[in-house]
């Protein structure tokens, strides 16, 4: 069997069925609007309903009148209950056929290919993307699937035998090296246990799928929590454990709680009960968790992804027209929200106003608003607390800088958080180069070598992603060779920083952007949620 990519959109275009598309997901649109929104929803612990004393609340970034739901605001309690039910289920699940786990995770796929658009849609309403975004997050999650299915199977399980051949001699008193009996040898890759998993707001649909399959189709059990308190994405958190409720995985294995990461989170990190944390989000908490898992002796394993601050550079060789659509794109495509967006961009000066010219002029042709409408680019930021953190960069650079473009909140008639995207010309040494913002802001500095350009692109704490452009080898070599970051693009217009394809890239953070150097979409990742045992039977 090969791996294909979903590719949905793609598709539409190619067979000059766009019109389709759009009617497809407007329809969708209308439907999650009628049909699924809301409603007062459960968590799920050992298969079973369970509701909390007090309620979470969650709207729409788009227009803050439309509830999207209430949830329950799990306690510590039902956290240490829902880890429980998944430490119970583990060894039924763990010693399930490999080839029975792959069959129902295919079968996940085959969902959520059916309910794409209603998914894609529900998505968009409940973080705010475009269509287009939506529906590509909702492929690479079927990616997911299918490529962690077909690497298991490839891989036979990650299991495999040897043998130690009998020796007609034989020793009185055994040593290393000793000849002796025959030993069959079994070489495998066995799950650790019940993991937690903990998935942010701006990909709630693959980076849950990616990191909670991922963890299952290894035989671990998983308690998933969603994003639960100021950037909320609970709903498709809740049509994820449906879907694989409905593609067979059993009561327990798979558990569905919401709440706030510093109870249930924290549970995770301190539970000996967990074997391992799969989160995605900001280094700080990342390293708080394995600290205090650390700290108290507990040797979890960690997959995590905590960030970037990611870099383009563009030399004067570079064919400037697609630089500047490729930052553009990576750099305010979902107002900026991604930990792979480019935020920080190094052009030579001898192609200084050019440059700026083109990519200004990409900016000004970004629409903003209501991300449900088609010619949307630019939605609204997640919440207050994103809004704030855009006005303290506007300000610092009023401060030390100067604004190029944008810098400005507007109304576009909605009750959500909608802000221009900027342009920010300063110093490298400026901490605007170095934080990582998560909103639709790009600084920019100039650079008279590719060696300074080189230097200044690795000067920060994070190694995510990174983009180029040249028209000369030797400089792309050189920006291959040096450059820290995980996942890199070289003149590439679609997007300078962005847009990982599971099976043709691996997603990995270097740095303080990862921990263990292997990426998701890749064929190293599923070893992160196993451990090594080599089994010797005596013939």
């Amino acid at each position: 069997m090969d791996f294909q990519n979903e590719f949905t959109y793609k598709k539409f275009l190619e067979e000059g069925k766009e019109h389709e598309f759009d009617l497809l997901f407007d329809g969708a649109v209308k439907k999650a609007k009628s049909e699924v929104l809301g409603k007062r929803f459960p968590n799920y612990i050992n298969g079973q309903e369970t509701y909390s004393s007090s309620e979470l609340l969650e709207y729409s970034p788009i227009d803050r009148t439309l509830l999207v739901g209430k949830f329950p605001k799990a306690t510590r309690a039902q956290a240490i209950q829902a880890i429980s039910a998944a430490s119970s289920a583990f060894e039924g699940w763990s010693q399930t056929d490999y080839k029975k786990r792959v069959e129902i995770f295919r079968n996940a796929a085959k969902i959520f290919s059916r309910e794409k658009f209603l998914l894609a849609a529900i998505l968009s309403i409940e973080n705010g993307k475009t269509r287009y975004e939506s529906i590509g997050e909702v492929d690479e999650a079927i990616d997911f699937l299918n490529y962690y299915s077909l690497d298991l199977e490839n891989n036979k399980g990650y299991s495999r035998k040897t043998k130690l051949s009998e020796s007609v001699s034989k020793v009185s008193a055994g040593f290393q090296g000793a000849p002796g009996q025959q030993e069959d040898v079994k070489i495998l890759l066995k799950p650790y246990g019940v993991f937690g998993v903990l998935a942010p707001f701006n990909f709630p649909i693959s980076i849950s799928v990616g990191m909670s399959s991922a963890a299952l189709i290894t035989g671990n059990t998983v308690v998933f929590k969603p994003s639960s308190t100021d950037n909320m994405a609970m709903l498709t958190g809740l049509k994820i454990y449906q879907i694989f409720k409905e593609a067979g995985v059993p009561d327990g294995v798979f558990n569905f709680i919401t709440g706030p990461g510093s109870e249930i989170g924290d549970e995770f990190s301190v539970n000996k009960n967990v074997g391992g944390i799969a989160f995605t989000g900001s280094k700080a908490t990342g390293i708080s968790m394995m600290m205090k898992s650390y700290s108290l002796g507990l040797q979890k394993s960690f997959v995590v992804e905590m960030g970037g601050k990611n870099p383009a550079i563009v030399m004067k060789s570079a064919n400037i027209e697609n630089a500047a659509k490729g930052i553009a794109s990576a750099a305010f495509g979902f107002a900026g929200q991604k930990c792979s967006a480019c935020s920080r961009v190094y052009v030579h000066q001898s192609i200084k106003e050019e440059f700026i010219s083109k990519l200004v002029d990409k900016m000004r042709s970004f629409k903003i608003g209501d991300p449900l409408s088609k010619d949307v680019y630019v939605g609204p930021l997640i919440s207050e607390n994103a809004l704030q953190k855009y006005l303290y960069a506007v300000n610092e650079t009023n401060k030390s800088g100067k604004i190029i473009f944008g810098g400005k909140s507007i109304d576009v008639g909605l009750k959500g958080t909608y802000v221009e995207p900027t342009l920010a010309e300063l110093d490298h040494e400026n901490k605007l180069f170095h934080e990582e913002l998560f909103v639709p802001f790009l600084c920019i500095a100039t650079f008279k070598t590719l060696d300074e350009a080189l230097v200044k692109a690795n000067d920060v704490e994070y190694g995510l992603t990174a983009g180029f452009y040249s028209a000369k080898k030797g400089e792309i070599k050189e920006f291959l060779n040096r450059i820290n970051a995980g996942v890199v693009y070289v003149n590439r217009e679609t997007s300078a920083t962005t847009g990982a394809i599971v099976g043709l890239h691996t997603f990995v953070g270097w740095k303080g952007s990862g921990l263990t150097g292997k990426g998701s979409g890749s064929r190293f990742y599923l070893q992160q949620f196993m451990r090594e045992q080599s089994e010797s039977v005596a013939k």
